[in-house]
């Protein structure tokens, strides 16, 4: 152990949270700018139909796992034990750990990807079995995710190097690496085609090469920082079996929402074909309000909550909750409303082109509604999740979700009929919204979050906003026909006018009736 002294000379001084927000917030926004660029190009190289299909599972297991193991259950069990040990122990001590980590990472996902390569016939009958009617389809992807697997090895080695950096306050650089994979999809889809076969094969190429790029990305920062790892596995190690120990139940606490979407790949399968690619684009949308502002909160309070409860700071703690909570209201609700009332003409503007037809955009744009109705929730459900895991309770997380995941089976039963797959998105909105109050409640019955004063009035605030902004969006946004004929520039003005001057009203009204800058400040620093 060393002295508090002793360790402040280890670490440099930190940005404010708002201002590691904003650096956090514009990265994610430039890679979601990608990704549409992205989704653009894949969408009118593969449209929606089935080659676009048996991509979109390919890429989505590693993905989807990636969340859940990653950025998901690892990240939230690593990151309050890294906290802890940079507070309470030397900086040597830190480099064990982290060495110790990194060395059974590796090794588990080595194990784990050898094993997926040899079994990807298994998977994709496990993660999408209506392909198993249309062989063809079913061995393309096949084919497909025994390339893009490895993803998860190279994606999980890059997420633990995130890790590092941010509960370093080094937010930056973890922040940036996803414009990697969206750079590398747009090139490999543009200039791998003609030596992979076919567009789809030429993505998931893209997906492999994108994994080896970020990694190698973060290294030279890490050692930079003197923080750069050299595995040593050692499953022995304290801090390794606590992290295994709050692993386990963070895997379903953490990353319901992505087992919900998962669920919905799979129901689709067996949908009218193209139904996972509606699923897929509305996705898309509804992930760029939900990564710039709802991951990029969650990103910079977990090291903060996580020193916080280890230097049993409660109120810090509550306050910094409150004000997460605030921060995804203020944005959240607008980015939902907007979605939701400009549904076609984001789906018309950024992706109708090539293969992509008006049909897909029309059922595309049922999802994208269901979807949006549901943004708050997986908001809320970024930021109120680390109040447990900073604290290190899985256990009452892993029960909330166990909860949403069974009522989100019901959902889909109860929506898919009527509504398809959009009855799919819905469920995932509905499911979202109870896991998200079941949290609240969750962290309100331990005492460790308590509103703070204003918040009447903060709603009443938003409410009056959201209404003049709904308001000049009636006005001013011409009929879906309009913007279908429409010429591609035409398209792009229509919209980013829309979006600014929803923007703007809905900031102006905030200001006229009180709201100024320094109040979305929080009132405890890391």
């Amino acid at each position: 152990m060393t002295s508090t002294s002793s360790q402040s000379e280890d670490k440099k001084p930190t940005r404010g949270l708002l201002g590691s927000g904003i650096i956090v917030s514009s990265m994610t926004f430039l890679s979601r700018i990608l990704g549409l660029v992205r989704d653009i190009v894949i969408a009118s190289l593969i449209g929606a139909g089935g080659a676009a299909d048996a991509f979109f599972v390919a890429f989505k297991i590693p993905n989807f796992l990636r969340r859940l193991f990653a950025e998901g259950a690892f990240n939230q069990a690593f990151v309050p034990v890294l906290a802890e040990y940079s507070e309470k122990n030397s900086r040597s001590e830190v480099r064990r750990l982290n060495n110790a980590v990194a060395g059974c990472l590796g090794l588990s996902l080595v194990g784990l990807t050898s094993l997926a390569v040899l079994a990807a016939p298994l998977l994709v009958w496990i993660f999408a079995p209506g392909f198993h009617s249309d062989p063809a389809k079913q061995a393309v992807t096949v084919d497909l995710l025994r390339i893009t697997f490895p993803y998860l090895l190279l994606i999980s080695l890059t997420a633990f190097a995130g890790s590092i950096l941010n509960t370093y306050s080094r937010f930056a650089v973890p922040a940036f690496t996803p414009v990697l994979l969206n750079i590398s999809l747009i090139a490999s889809a543009l200039f791998l085609t003609p030596w992979a076969g076919s567009s789809a094969a030429a993505l998931a190429w893209g997906v492999l090469i994108a994994g080896v790029v970020q990694l190698a990305f973060q290294l030279p920062f890490l050692a930079r920082e003197g923080l750069l790892p050299i595995p040593q596995p050692d499953w022995q190690h304290e801090g390794v079996r606590r992290i295994l120990r709050l692993m386990a139940p963070a895997l379903f606490g953490v990353s319901v929402s992505q087992i919900n979407l998962l669920l919905d790949t799979l129901l689709a399968s067996f949908l009218t074909d193209g139904s996972v690619g509606w699923l897929y684009y509305a996705d898309r949308l509804v992930e760029l309000p939900l990564g710039v502002f709802g991951i990029a909160i969650a990103t910079i309070i977990l090291p903060s909550l996580s020193r916080q409860h280890a230097a049993e700071d409660r109120e810090s703690f509550s306050r910094l909750l409150d004000w997460a909570v605030r921060m995804v209201l203020l944005i959240g609700l607008p980015a939902a409303v907007a979605l939701c009332f400009l549904a076609e003409p984001l789906l018309i503007t950024l992706f109708q082109y090539g293969a992509m037809t008006s049909v897909d955009v029309a059922m595309s744009a049922q999802a994208l509604r269901a979807y949006s109705l549901g943004l708050l929730a997986f908001m809320l459900i970024k930021v109120l999740a680390p109040g447990f895991f900073a604290r290190q309770n899985t256990r009452t997380p892993v029960r909330i979700a166990i909860k949403a995941m069974v009522a989100n089976m019901g959902f889909n039963l109860l929506f898919i009929l009527p509504l398809a797959h959009a009855g799919l998105a819905l469920a995932t909105a509905a499911s979202a919204f109870l896991n998200a109050g079941l949290l609240a409640r969750g962290l309100k019955r331990e005492g460790v979050w308590h509103a703070s004063r204003g918040w009447g009035r903060f709603l009443l605030q938003i409410t009056a906003a959201l209404a003049a902004m709904l308001a000049l969006l009636y006005v001013f946004s011409p009929a879906t026909e309009t913007w279908l004929q429409a010429p591609l520039f035409e398209r792009i003005g229509r919209l980013a006018f829309l979006v600014i001057a929803g923007a703007a009203s809905y900031g102006i009204t905030l200001l006229v009736l009180g709201i100024r800058p320094r109040h979305l400040k929080p009132e405890t620093q890391p």
